[in-house]
């Protein structure tokens, strides 16, 4: 399984911002966990200097984790993608925009918004222990729609753990207003539950319909073969501080976070979908490893033996969520 871990700079800008604040930080996290399965809005949840500081430590390292996770698979599908602008729609303190800019340093200065003017104030003085990308960011005050920013568009737009807080109603539109600002890629990053993905699945459907090409994870453009009960969703470890293992009550030094995401880009990107996706932890046997595969024919269990020595050694590191190229 990937481990992920901030990068020095926001570890360090975290640290600094949550010293001395750890009474009672376990029950503040614990808040925070109970609302995240309860699907409620951050800005509701996020209230006071102790929750911000239980964010930070919990929750703010898992959704890094992840996105920096999905940019990578960016990354490689779409190996010639320099966005110079960026749009970070819902961005809370900024999660997405410090993976993007560690992941594209062609980014010059992205752009984020929230409803949260707290994690607004809070994301640009992390920004200030960041890249220079980061320091120079404008962030503004809106929703979703994001109509305070006119008729702009950007490279690269970003959805992360954002779409989860809208509404049945409302999430298609949304999805849609973000792809009209995109003149690049769009990605977005949802929880690993089964509402999430049979929502981001309705997405997957109006986004293609818009004309838009998948890039990942999908390595087809067909309906998704999970059968109902199901859901496509992968995982990331991250590394935990001392502080974010109090503040969680455990005892482990990893967390491992689940979530499932979305890549499109405009037709005109170079960008090469896998040719089919490990979308279940690999089963070593044997005799061999047994890898779940979702390909362009449908789900498939590939048994790759030991005595094919060359295939087993290009498959043996693979993990859940690896493309099989």
């Amino acid at each position: 399984m990937v481990d992920v871990t901030l990068p020095a700079a926001l570890r360090g800008a975290i640290e600094a911002l949550t010293d001395g604040k750890s009474s009672g930080l376990s029950q503040r996290a614990a808040g925070l966990s109970d609302a995240y399965r309860q699907m409620r809005p951050s800005d509701g949840v996020v209230a006071d200097n102790a929750d911000v500081a239980a964010y930070l430590l919990t929750r703010m390292p898992a959704t890094y984790a992840a996105i920096a996770r999905v940019l990578d698979e960016v990354v490689a599908r779409a190996e010639d993608f320099a966005p110079r602008t960026m749009l970070d729609a819902g961005a809370g303190p900024g999660t997405a925009s410090w993976a993007a800019t560690g992941s594209f340093p062609s980014i010059e200065a992205p752009t984020l918004i929230d409803l949260n003017s707290g994690f607004l104030r809070l994301g640009a003085g992390l920004a200030a222990a960041g890249p220079l990308a980061l320091q120079n960011a404008e962030w503004v005050a809106g929703d979703l729609s994001a109509r305070r920013l006119g008729e702009r568009q950007f490279d690269f737009v970003i959805a992360a753990y954002s779409l989860t807080e809208l509404q049945d109603a409302q999430i298609v539109d949304v999805a849609l207003g973000l792809w009209t600002r995109c003149t690049g890629v769009l990605v977005i990053v949802e929880p690993g539950r089964t509402r999430d993905y049979e929502r981001l699945m309705v997405v997957r459907d109006a986004l293609f319909e818009a004309g838009a090409s998948i890039v990942a994870p999908c390595p087809h453009e067909q309906a998704c073969p999970l059968l109902s009960g199901d859901w496509c969703h992968f995982s990331v470890r991250l590394a935990r501080t001392r502080a974010h293992r109090q503040a969680k009550g455990g005892t482990l030094g990893y967390e491992d976070e689940k979530f499932s995401y979305l890549v499109v880009a405009r037709p005109e990107i170079a960008a090469a979908p896998t040719s089919a996706r490990i979308i279940k932890q690999p089963i070593a046997k044997k005799f061999g490893i047994d890898l779940p595969l979702c390909t362009p024919g449908g789900l498939e269990t590939r048994l790759i033996r030991k005595q094919d020595a060359t295939a087993f050694r290009a498959v043996r590191k693979l993990d859940w969520g690896d493309g099989l190229d």
